[in-house]
């Protein structure tokens, strides 16, 4: 028996959780505010100590302040959740750890990074980590599930299913985004969630996480910016011209960097790294990595961007789109152990995504709103696969296009498979 909350709605990253839990003493579930880390940890858990606690005036944080260890006494698992706003209850943990090393005793949950070197020890050995994001579209309910990319990645063949996806649907789902109380709003609704989000990040989040006071108003000019140019590669140059042209001072190049580093503790920024491939291949590569907000609903947000403004501009919803498919992506990528990349070459090739597997085997990925562009991407994800096969690199173990509207989930006859983003599933 658990602590499984009423309604709860299972996660891609439960197996993770639970896959984790059986090799290290505690296991730390991180990622944004909102995105079900506590519900997910306590679906797996037989207690919880919740420093944030306010009943008795935060007597839950006084204590984990004065007695660290015994905060930690309980039924096991016990969730720890948002354990970095007191940073001795990791050295307790790892501590009693040490002291008896029995696998699954603790969850900690947080959805901040704290600074490098302000806990006693790394925890290496007795801590694992499960990151988690926002709802894909499987866990939210507006995909089906029926096209598997692990059976994709093992060139199974799929069975010709037509996606349902309108674009009216998709800019719905794109600006209501994947938070999980979100998944029942109308994308009024989540925009209103969504809004909300970004000033608490610039307003407080960004100054609560480590005392260092940050202009909100240059945070939300860098947030404006980041969703203006979502899912590519942008510079910290073309970062630091858009807050200067936004109307805050300019800023120099460490403020933009300590501001993107702390976006990224506080997981509100992901990024997708450049893939290089095994030291064989001898193309010149672009290896900046793309940058996005961790799901599309904080970039319609900062964009002030509605369902109707999205479809009257279908470049910047086409944007929107490759992120919320680089979401969902880097989700079923995780459940498979596979990590996403992009790639780009000196030549101007790329792909939108690479999956990149432990043993080396990798699929390149195109992501297209609309099943008309399918042909194209096909054609480039093949020039691909020719060009580094030639330079020795081992051929692809897929070629996908994900696809928004009016596709038919099949194997081309190029070999080739489309997939529309609504049929979608680890």
């Amino acid at each position: 028996m658990t602590l499984r909350p009423d309604g709860y709605v299972d996660r891609v990253t439960d197996p993770l959780i639970a896959e984790a839990l059986d090799v290290f003493g505690a296991v730390v579930v991180e990622g944004p505010k909102w995105c079900g880390k506590t519900w997910s940890s306590l679906n797996q858990a037989e207690s919880i100590f919740a420093v944030a606690d306010p009943r008795n005036g935060f007597a839950n944080r006084r204590l984990a302040q004065l007695d660290p260890s015994g905060a930690l006494d309980g039924p096991t698992p016990r969730v720890v959740d948002e354990w970095q706003e007191v940073l001795g209850l990791w050295d307790a943990a790892r501590f009693r750890l040490d002291e008896s090393p029995v696998r699954g005793r603790y969850l900690f949950t947080g959805s901040a990074t704290p600074a490098d070197g302000t806990t006693m020890h790394s925890g290496a050995g007795r801590f694992g980590r499960v990151r988690m994001w926002p709802m894909s579209l499987l866990e939210s309910g507006d995909s089906t599930g029926q096209i598997s990319l692990s059976a994709v990645l093992a060139d199974d063949d799929v069975r010709p299913t037509p996606g349902t996806a309108t674009a009216a649907r998709l800019a719905e789902v794109i600006v209501r985004g994947g938070w999980p109380d979100s998944r029942t709003f109308t994308a009024g609704q989540g925009q209103m969630l969504a809004r909300t989000y970004l000033d608490t990040i610039a307003r407080s989040e960004m100054t609560g996480l480590d005392g260092v006071r940050r202009d909100p108003l240059r945070v939300w000019s860098l947030l404006v910016s980041l969703a203006r140019n979502t899912a590519t590669p942008v510079s910290d140059a073309t970062l630091r011209r858009d807050i200067a042209q936004s109307g805050p001072a300019s800023s120099s190049a460490s403020t933009v960097t300590s501001y993107l580093d702390a976006l990224t503790r506080l997981f509100v920024l992901e990024t997708i790294p450049a893939w290089a491939p095994g030291s064989r291949s001898r193309a010149r590569l672009r290896v900046s990595p793309k940058r996005m907000l961790v799901d599309p609903s904080l970039s319609a947000a900062a964009l002030g961007l509605m369902p109707a403004a999205l479809l009257a501009d279908l470049t910047t919803m086409g944007f929107l789109f490759e992120a919320m498919c680089l979401r969902d992506l880097t989700i079923y990528c995780a459940a498979n152990h596979a990590e996403v990349r992009h790639y780009r070459d000196e030549t101007g090739l790329e792909a939108d995504a690479i999956v990149a597997r432990p043993d080396g085997s990798w699929a390149g990925i195109e992501i297209k709103l609309g099943a008309g562009q399918a042909d194209d991407a096909a054609a480039k994800l093949l020039a691909l696969a020719r060009k580094l096969t030639a330079n020795g690199e081992p051929p692809p173990v897929a070629l996908v296009v994900i696809v928004g509207v009016g596709g038919v989930a099949q194997r081309r006859d190029d070999g080739v498979y489309v997939i529309p983003v609504d049929l979608l599933a680890p």
